[in-house]
């Protein structure tokens, strides 16, 4: 029992396994029956809500899913995310982007545990696509590529999640010390022209073509990435206190967090545009602040004083899911806005990735029963 004096309440581990497990159920069997969310793409449909694809918001699933498995050991866990790759390999995978990427990172994990020799190819092959193939900005930046219009000369915050992460895994696990140095730099030069010097905070995304931040817009979602993206590099990488990296993504996330802190709204949750009050509140993103706020208490890269702000987190998270396992304020996915009203106007519903961070927050947070 873990007494979270907070709100006087006590939530036993058994409570939050439940929810997990609810939360799995839900997700594995989300799919788009109206066909709302097919997108097409010169012929490429592309379907962001339902389980059974190989895009960035399963990739996300993938991840919670596993991280909940190194957690619980849970079987149920285990066969969700091996038997997702069993489809996807039957099926065929799709074209290489910033965001199919995004399952590789699970697909790694789960190589450098079973060993199976069918995994190896596609990383190899995925990571020397982004090596030498991916298109690139100015100042050699991983370029936003996604289904659809190319985002010519972009930075999104998502790719550090998506593919860079992916990337670094892949680098450790078949030792390719290039791939860990592109990795490195990639995170040097996503917060060289996406962290606001300001606030600390991350804008959504930087144009080489026009040198702007578009709406400079300090999106909630796009923010919860690099709280999550910095403490799994500096895992990844293996990072050693003093090493130079380590300590600049440190200050980095501190700073960051230290606005979060702030800007939290007295829900728990955080609004969508994290600096403006009139826009709703988002779980999406909060399930990302709660992980990667925790996880980074938990291993000592930020101030422990912190962990209250990830703590009522989770507590306003599990207020947003219903009896069916979905997590309600969910915003759609959201392309880069040239105006603030473009991110408040943005629908929520049911995505996948909002149970994929639950799964992934809730996980991080059975660890305070340790």
């Amino acid at each position: 029992m873990v007494n979270l004096a907070r709100k006087e309440v006590v939530i036993d581990r058994s409570t939050i396994e439940e929810t997990i497990q609810l939360l799995m159920k839900n997700l594995t069997a989300i799919k788009d029956t109206s066909g709302e969310f097919l997108l097409d793409f010169d012929g490429v449909i592309v379907d962001d809500k339902s389980w059974n694809v190989w895009n960035w918001p399963q990739g996300v699933g993938l991840y919670g899913i596993y991280k909940y498995w190194e957690m619980s050991a849970d079987p149920k866990a285990w066969h969700i995310v091996t038997e997702w790759f069993e489809k996807q390999f039957a099926i065929g995978a799709p074209p290489k982007n910033v965001n199919t990427m995004a399952p590789l990172l699970t697909l790694a994990l789960l190589y450098e545990k079973n060993k199976d020799p069918r995994y190896l190819p596609y990383l190899e092959t995925w990571a020397e696509w982004v090596m030498n193939d991916m298109p690139r900005t100015q100042e050699n930046g991983l370029e936003h590529l996604t289904y659809g219009p190319e985002n010519i000369e972009q930075l999104w915050d998502d790719t550090l999640m998506m593919t860079v992460l992916p990337l670094a895994k892949i680098g450790k696990l078949l030792n390719r010390p290039t791939y860990i140095e592109e990795a490195r730099r990639q995170f040097m030069l996503h917060t060289k022209y996406l962290c606001d010097k300001k606030t600390g905070l991350w804008f959504h995304g930087w144009t080489f073509a026009e040198k702007h931040n578009y709406a400079e817009a300090l999106w909630a979602r796009g923010n919860c990435w690099i709280t999550i993206a910095i403490p799994e590099i500096i895992d990844i990488l293996d990072l050693q206190p003093g090493e130079a990296l380590r300590e600049f993504l440190i200050e980095t996330l501190s700073c960051q967090v230290e606005s979060l802190a702030h800007l939290q709204d007295a829900s728990g949750l955080w609004h969508t545009l994290l600096d403006d009050a009139s826009s709703y509140c988002e779980a999406s993103a909060t399930a990302g602040f709660a992980y990667g706020i925790l996880k980074a208490v938990r291993k000592g890269y930020i101030a422990a004083e912190f962990e209250t702000v990830g703590t009522k987190a989770i507590l306003a998270l599990l207020e947003e899911i219903n009896v069916d396992g979905a997590v309600q304020k969910v915003s759609v996915g959201t392309g880069m806005g040239d105006n603030l009203d473009f991110y408040k106007e943005i629908r929520t519903t049911e995505m996948p990735y909002d149970q994929s961070l639950t799964v992934l927050a809730l996980s991080e947070f059975l660890y305070v029963y340790i």
